[in-house]
């Protein structure tokens, strides 16, 4: 391993980092409508009732665990219920994401080092592997390594002991390893990044993430559920949203999966001014995903004017127009239907001589948002 330089280990701090050691909690069913799942993940699909099944039979083994989906799927989620249900639950659970930290300094906190091993070592210092001792440690996204801790780990792994940076004894550990990641680790293994040793060491038990697309009806599950918490955790009265914001929400594909709804969801709670939550408190994305204009929409102008002697410039200003209106004059939202750039739909409006203003009147039933629409 290369020495620390003073600058990597000035730019990384524990307390900056991801790493964190968490003690177990005290499970209980905490959801009424018993969709959150013993493992404490929300979900009714098959694919998800297949997953709980597949965790609750990897979790009381010692073996490690390989776990793989997209970003925002849950996998930290995912250890977590493993290490929850398994003989380890009352050990800690230590968690580090690989690529978060320096490549001078991942060695340094997975084993520990020893005094004046290198610059910026002034104590001797205990690993992860030795906190995680009895417990679980939990390596998220495992494909970040390189390939120099690729080879420590592994030895770690068949000797069940590691040795501290700078010393010369080894210390026995007793660690169950769950990984990790949000790439194809056998391609990673293809193309040399990856050893390939280390990849059937920890794959021994994988586990696959379903991205929320593929999860049926989970999504309104999952907006009834976070709704309840967020508004439970801030002690404030429960929201819903109407029938139009929840279509929009149940319809958007997700491509960020469960993390992206639950953000989404958060900018609604702060954003919202009222009881219900429409589709002017989802972010940009989701909303006009919902007001697209369609294909009909177009046809119906066009037939409007068939009859007519317009020239083509006409129409398309009637229809960038209609769809402004549809939006409400948010040029943004207008934009994005249009799949046009703002900047260019700014230059279409100034040479219509249109005005789209967006402002905030305050009344007595608080901010209500309106939109006004001038043509000089």
């Amino acid at each position: 391993m290369p020495p620390a330089t003073p600058t990597a280990i000035e730019r990384w701090s524990p307390a900056s980092s991801s790493i964190r050691q968490v003690s177990p909690p005290v499970y209980q069913d905490r959801d009424p409508e018993k969709t959150v799942n013993r493992t404490g993940m929300v979900g009714q699909s098959p694919v998800m009732k297949k997953l709980f099944s597949i965790i609750e039979r990897v979790a009381p083994t010692d073996a490690s665990v390989l776990i793989t989906g997209a970003t925002g799927t849950g996998k930290e989620l995912a250890a977590r219920a493993i290490h929850d249900m398994s003989p380890r639950w009352n050990s800690a659970f230590v968690d580090i994401n690989c690529s978060a930290i320096p490549e001078t300094l991942i060695e340094a906190e997975l084993f520990g080092h020893q005094r004046g091993t290198f610059t910026g070592a002034h104590e001797n210092r205990c690993g992860l592997f030795e906190k995680a001792s009895g417990g679980t440690l939990f390596l998220d996204e495992v494909d970040a390594l390189n390939l120099s801790a690729q080879a420590k780990l592994l030895r770690v792994l068949q000797e069940h002991s590691v040795r501290r940076i700078g010393a010369r004894t080894n210390i026995a550990v007793d660690v169950r390893i769950i990984s990790a990641t949000n790439c194809d680790l056998s391609q990673a293994v293809a193309s040399g990044r990856f050893r390939p040793d280390l990849y059937y060491r920890l794959r021994v038990l994988p586990v696959q993430l379903p991205e929320l697309c593929s999860r049926g009806g989970d999504v309104s599950l999952l907006i009834d559920h976070f709704l309840r918490t967020k508004t439970e955790r801030q002690g404030t009265k429960l929201r819903r949203y109407t029938a139009e914001a929840r279509q929009a929400l149940v319809e958007y594909p997700w491509p960020g999966n469960v993390r992206e709804l639950e953000n989404a969801i958060e900018y609604s709670l702060a954003i919202g001014v009222g009881e219900e939550l429409g589709l002017e408190d989802l972010p940009m994305e989701i909303s006009a995903s919902q007001m697209q204009p369609s294909t009909n929409d177009f046809k119906q102008v066009l037939e409007a004017f068939m009859n007519e002697t317009v020239s083509l410039a006409e129409i398309e200003k009637r229809y960038i127009l209609s769809v402004l209106q549809q939006f409400g004059g948010n040029q943004v939202r207008a934009a994005a239907a249009l799949g046009i750039d703002r900047s260019k739909l700014y230059r279409r409006l100034k040479q219509y001589g249109v005005m789209a203003v967006k402002f905030l009147q305050e009344e007595q039933d608080g901010l209500q948002l309106r939109t006004w629409n001038a043509e000089n």
